[in-house]
């Protein structure tokens, strides 16, 4: 078999035209890794914490701590201040007057309509009423869980609250907030970002110590330009000889019947709740407080991974502390912490009492006789529709009794009249019915203080 011959020189030729591959050198001293993104992190818990500005007093000026969630906090600023000016509710000049605004535009929640009022003398029915109803329902559901149980036949409870309100408040407020051992807590991060700040400086650890703070410099300027705003309370003055305010508010199963006049039930069904900024130049600086956290982001997406391996750490370290003040801070119950508000330091405390009737015909007849109002067969026909024979009588001998509430024989089922018109099986509905009624007058005997007979 033949084999060609290749000297060594030509061997070595051929070898040298190979060309290795082509290497990329790196650049000396970078390095990316995750600590880079923890800023993009904990952004519900920071927005939620920085919520709280309006929720507890002396928030404002504790918000000087290297925040993470910089990016969703500038995200949520931005939208603020653009659905604001696209709303039309920044007037001119630029130093305007006082701007009001809804809080809730603020951090993205939803503002809660509130039940339907009925009003007892002036006929008025409004669908919606506003959020601190909802807030003051579910603090009188909240209050007592049965209350007193009024004996009788029981098929679908119905839980129903009496508030007596006093006096009505003040048509603009501003009501003291709660503390919640705020500057206690803050405390720990913010020694924690100036601490672990101040060691990246000792240690020559410029990028760092930098970075931090700048977190702790958006955070605590925006705590400060949110906070300026006055938290306010606000309902509409009632016109001159409004009648009583009294009313059923509420849905089929909890129903708080208002008694007091139209300028407390007013704050109820009418009442708000808004930030009030000095002039529309806070908006402008609300925009410039998102574009400091939009450079806090992207600085710290950048430059963290050029810090030393300490000053990472001290860097999560600041971010983690203030991660768990963030979490303590929106763990916290603010809607509860509002129902306090608008229960104690608005309405003043009312006066509750809470009864519980075993059925829908109970309930009804119970709250005609606690609100005793202008026109029951209105009230009556709105709250039992029902319109067949049996219930026609029913509501006929009940308003005819309700005209004199007091008198002992509204107990007497003789006031039936002929009941020959009747099958059985209708004389037996309409004495259930009627049973239902003396129960609901008991109750209310019992709600006067009156002994039963």
């Amino acid at each position: 078999m033949f084999i060609p011959q290749v000297d060594a020189p030509t061997l070595l030729n051929s070898q040298s035209v190979i060309t290795p591959p082509l290497q990329l050198d790196k650049p000396p001293h970078f390095s990316l890794d995750v600590s880079g993104v923890a800023g993009l992190l904990g952004g519900d818990d920071a927005v939620s914490a920085m919520a709280a500005v309006h929720v507890y007093g002396g928030r404002r000026w504790l918000g000087w701590y290297n925040t993470p969630g910089s990016f969703q906090i500038a995200k949520r600023l931005s939208s603020f201040a653009k659905s604001v000016s696209l709303r039309g509710n920044i007037s001119k000049p630029f130093f305007s007057k006082s701007v009001d605004t809804d809080p809730t535009a603020l951090f993205g929640t939803v503002d809660c309509k509130g039940p339907k009022f009925r009003a007892a003398h002036s006929g008025t029915v409004m669908q919606e009423t506003s959020h601190v109803a909802t807030l003051f329902m579910k603090e009188c559901a909240a209050w007592d869980s049965e209350g007193n149980v009024v004996p009788g036949r029981r098929t679908q409870p119905v839980g129903i609250t009496i508030a007596d309100l006093g006096q009505a408040p003040a048509s603009e407020m501003r009501p003291a907030r709660s503390s919640a051992f705020t500057l206690l807590f803050a405390s720990i991060p913010i020694a924690v970002s100036i601490g672990t700040c101040a060691l990246c400086a000792v240690c020559g650890d410029w990028y760092a110590s930098s970075l931090i703070l700048v977190g702790i410099v958006a955070s605590g300027i925006s705590c400060l330009v949110l906070g300026s705003a006055d938290f306010v309370f606000t309902h509409p003055e009632p016109a001159k000889g409004s009648p009583a305010g009294d009313g059923i508010l509420g849905s089929d199963k909890d129903i708080v019947l208002l008694r007091g006049t139209e300028g407390a039930v007013n704050s109820i069904t009418r009442g708000s709740f808004s930030l009030r900024f000095s002039s529309a130049a806070h908006y402008t600086l609300i925009r410039w407080c998102s574009v400091l956290f939009f450079i806090q982001c992207i600085t710290q997406l950048l430059l963290i991974p050029q810090a030393s391996l300490f000053g990472q750490v001290m860097f999560l370290t600041s971010l983690g502390a203030s991660a768990l003040y963030n979490a303590w801070l929106s763990s916290l119950d603010k809607e509860k912490i509002h129902r306090k508000l608008v229960f104690e330091r608005v309405l003043e405390n009312p006066t509750l009492t809470k009864y519980t009737l075993g059925t829908r015909t109970t309930a009804v007849v119970f709250m005609l006789l606690v609100l005793q109002p202008q026109d029951s067969t209105r009230l009556l026909n709105e709250l039992l529709p029902n319109d067949t024979k049996v219930w026609k009588q029913w509501k006929a001998t009940v308003l005819e009794q309700l005209r004199h509430p007091r008198d002992q024989s509204f107990l007497s089922e003789s006031k039936l009249g002929d009941l020959d018109r009747f099958t059985q099986q209708q004389r037996d509905l309409l004495h259930l019915l009627f049973e239902d009624a003396r129960a609901a007058y008991n109750g209310y005997r019992d709600y006067l203080g009156v002994d039963l007979l």
